[in-house]
């Protein structure tokens, strides 16, 4: 089984290039399923309904998302309903949406980290309890862990190594080097990177996130421009172990 992962979409520039290079790249490899970041596909924070429409045409499977899943309020009520978007599993329970999905090949799931970020419920036993309760439990079990820092990131990986077929980052939009085999058959890379405008500051227009530092004074921000960069990985998992057979990254620029 092929899945390929996208990083984080950053509006207008990354639906472009997702468009643009998603169908091919599907073609090229044959690849069974495509996970998409979406949390900033709508001007560069939050996801609408019409914007994820866009995404899911122009050949995604899932949508996973993070902390900024709630920036425009539209989409919550989408969240509980047929679309296939994620928001981070340790939630608390009440909150809208679900944070994964079981699909005919695969079970997609969508973690959030705490460090740096906000007192989320634990992900480390979110999973434990989602992997406890997945009953029949499919072999192959992909995860996007939305967290800033990388130590959280690496630890998540080895704590799943073995029991899930692929731990691959998001939210930080920069590309890491270590995707890996990690050594009971998980796939593991710290960031997959962004999708999204090169000549920026993690997606957003450089000045005005140069205002932000210099000042401190908060400004409202809009996503770079110019050429794009398509940051993804291509994992290939073993249909019955569920174990990763190799995990290769695709950078690719669009003008």
């Amino acid at each position: 089984m092929l899945i390929l992962a996208v990083g984080d979409v950053i509006g207008r520039p990354g639906r472009q290039a997702l468009k643009e290079l998603l169908p091919p790249l599907r073609q090229q490899y044959g690849i069974d399923l495509v996970m998409v970041n979406a949390e900033n596909a709508a001007g560069g924070l939050g996801l609408t309904p019409a914007t994820a429409e866009e995404l899911l045409n122009a050949g995604a499977d899932v949508l996973t998302s993070g902390n900024h899943i709630w920036a425009q309020r539209e989409i919550i009520p989408y969240l509980s309903g047929e679309m296939p978007i994620l928001r981070p599993l340790n939630y608390p329970p009440s909150v809208p949406g679900r944070g994964y999905i079981v699909g005919s090949q695969a079970v997609v799931v969508n973690l959030i980290g705490r460090t740096f970020m906000s007192n989320f419920d634990c992900p480390f036993r979110a999973m434990d309890e989602l992997l406890a309760e997945l009953k029949p439990k499919p072999p192959v079990i992909i995860v996007d862990f939305h967290a800033e820092a990388t130590s959280e990131k690496m630890a998540m990986g080895r704590y799943l190594d073995g029991r899930v077929s692929a731990v691959l980052g998001t939210h930080t939009h920069v590309g890491t080097i270590d995707a890996q085999l990690l050594p009971q058959g998980t796939a593991y890379v710290t960031d997959i990177g962004m999708t999204g405008p090169v000549d920026s500051i993690i997606g957003d227009d450089t000045e005005a996130v140069l205002y932000r530092f210099l000042t401190i004074i908060p400004r409202r921000l809009s996503v770079g421009k110019g050429k794009t960069v398509f940051n993804a990985v291509l994992v290939r998992v073993d249909d019955d172990s569920g174990r990763a057979i190799s995990i290769d990254r695709i950078c690719q620029e669009v003008e």
